[in-house]
């Protein structure tokens, strides 16, 4: 259901960007105000467009969102001062915790509204480390983060 709810966001999301980019064109006199004329198919073109824009909504969640493991070591009460160090550094927030897991999300509105308020972040605790859930491209940076702060305090 995840998937899809971010299939659908994303969808809208495109639509959006089209929308604000075909309003910037007529107004700076690039293009003129009918559909007819700014496309080859008209208004064939708009269901089209909507068609492809499906496709990448569709594809998008797959790659976007990821699960990683950072190699931190440690009993949980040990880890969760690093992991908080490292989030805050990031912009992050706790969200809520629990015995098992925490859950974090930007602190920056502006930067949630961006993300599609997809921007939580899921850190649990495993035996290979630490499992991170959410948006592929903050991973790599809290993950190294992680890698990076436990090896300094070592």
């Amino acid at each position: 259901m995840k998937y899809f709810i971010r299939s659908v966001k994303y969808f809208f999301y495109l639509l959006v960007i089209l929308a604000i980019i075909i309003t910037a064109l007529v107004l700076a006199g690039f293009v003129e105000a009918d559909i007819s004329k700014i496309f080859i198919n008209g208004y064939d073109s708009l269901w089209q467009i909507c068609l492809i824009m499906a496709v990448f909504a569709a594809i998008y969640p797959r790659f976007g969102f990821s699960t990683r493991t950072a190699h931190v070591y440690g009993s949980p009460e040990d880890v969760k001062p690093l992991v908080m160090r490292v989030m805050d550094l990031h912009g992050y927030r706790l969200e809520k915790e629990d015995a098992e897991s925490m859950s974090f999300v930007k602190r920056s509105v502006v930067s949630r509204l961006l993300k599609m308020w997809e921007d939580r972040i899921t850190i649990s605790y495993d035996v290979a480390g630490l499992r991170l859930e959410g948006i592929s491209k903050d991973l790599v940076r809290l993950v190294s983060g992680l890698e990076a702060s436990q090896r300094e305090d070592v």
